[in-house]
């Protein structure tokens, strides 16, 4: 007999979701992180449930503005090139993505798998008892610059035809809701069905929490290689075996080091994102605000103003770039007006496949191993619905939603 039904290599919101969900299902569960549950990249998000979040980074208008993307002092993308020199096959395949009918069918997909998002996440927020943290007060976007502003109306309607609502506000609407702002509203957009969270660490805490007083296991180490036979998968982690009857993949950025899981050899990238706080700056904003021209969100977190957001495509070890820091800090006191110093920053790792959707599904190697990465800038989002989604795998079950655009083997361009 197996150790357990079912191990989580991944601490981070898919792998605590998706140790939640199976744990409530009755399931022997254990749960290894080396890192204490959301500390990793899953801490410093922008506090989103952004269900409205189905159009890709992979859009045509990368490929026209794509010098201006790479080398404005202003741009919200930064490029290692070394990386990406290094990287041949996955910066081709991205941008093969950006074409308009790859573009299209992503957001499809992306939008499908969204819808779930509420069904998957609610349940554990009761079970978590994290109802107090959750804010219904929508996502506001704005752009600054007529230009940006018409080139947003097809996006908007994409959205809107994926099912996704949305409502125009004046720009006198929009300084209403959020009189903090500073900049020149040229257009508004209110997604009323966005909700946010208070403090995203302190509800994966509580899920965490949830899954341990349901009998779950924790292990502090990082699972380094699995092998599946017919009857299960045996683990190595630091130093220990152990065995499941199903074992799942849910290390986000670096789930393509545990070998033997049939990751190695998957376009698995990383967008990395920043962020810095301001302590006693909350009151800046009262909803998330996305200023999309400049690829970041402000966000009131319980622990003051959060400013995050930009894509940096650079190795999962290379160090932090102050300039994006510095980017943050210019653009957020454009957005809001004179800002502190920053009592901290942070940088973290977005999983990403060339094509924006995660990996969700058997792998190709067995159906012993579970695949749950790559959810990009979205994985609080998706979490639960991975979670269950997961779990339905796991127990033989037909899952409600077609996983075959999210498969491993998939077509990535």
């Amino acid at each position: 007999m197996a150790d357990y039904d079912i191990a989580v290599a991944g601490a981070g919101a898919v792998g605590v979701c998706t140790a939640l969900w199976a744990q409530m299902r009755g399931h022997r569960v254990l749960l290894a992180d080396p890192n204490p549950p959301g500390s990793g990249t899953s801490y410093g998000n922008a506090c989103t449930l952004a269900t409205y979040a189905c159009l890709p980074v992979n859009d045509p208008s990368v490929l026209t503005a794509l010098p201006q993307l790479m080398f404005s002092r202003d741009s919200p993308l930064s490029l290692s090139y070394a990386h990406a020199l290094r990287n041949p096959r996955w910066m081709l395949s991205f941008l093969a993505n950006c074409r308009a009918a790859p573009s299209r069918r992503i957001s499809a997909h992306l939008a499908e798998l969204l819808s779930h998002a509420d069904a998957g996440i609610n349940p554990l927020i009761e079970a978590a008892g994290a109802q107090d943290l959750v804010v219904e007060r929508g996502q506001l976007s704005v752009w600054s610059t007529a230009a940006a502003a018409e080139a947003a109306t097809a996006g908007l309607e994409r959205r809107r035809s994926l099912g996704v609502p949305w409502r125009e506000l004046a720009p006198d609407e929009a300084l209403e809701m959020e009189p903090g702002l500073r900049l020149p509203v040229k257009r508004a957009v209110h997604f009323h069905a966005a909700r946010h969270l208070r403090d995203p660490l302190d509800f994966i805490t509580r899920m965490h929490q949830a899954f341990t007083a349901l009998g779950g296991t924790t292990l502090t180490a990082a699972v380094e290689a699995v092998s599946a036979s017919d009857s299960g998968v045996a683990l190595q982690a630091e130093g220990q075996s152990l065995t499941a009857g199903h074992a799942v993949i849910a290390s986000g950025a670096f789930s393509g080091r545990i070998t033997g899981a049939g990751t190695e050899q998957l376009p698995l990238g990383t967008e990395r994102g920043y962020h810095l706080m301001f302590r006693d700056e909350a009151q800046r904003v009262t909803r998330p605000v996305g200023w999309s021209e400049a690829g970041f969100y402000a966000v009131p977190h319980a622990q003051g103003l959060r400013l995050t957001g930009t894509v940096e495509i650079a190795a999962l070890d290379a160090p932090a770039n102050p300039r994006r820091l510095a980017y943050l800090a210019r653009k957020g006191a454009e957005m809001l007006g004179a800002l502190p110093e920053p009592d901290s920053e942070w940088l973290g790792f977005r999983p990403t496949i060339p094509d924006s959707l995660p990996v969700i599904g058997r792998s190709p190697q067995s159906d012993r191993v579970i695949h749950a990465f790559g959810h990009q800038h979205i994985g609080l989002t998706l979490g639960g619905i991975t979670g269950r989604l997961v779990a339905d795998l796991a127990e033989g079950r037909q899952p409600n939603i077609d996983l075959a655009p999210y498969a491993a083997d998939r077509a990535y361009a």
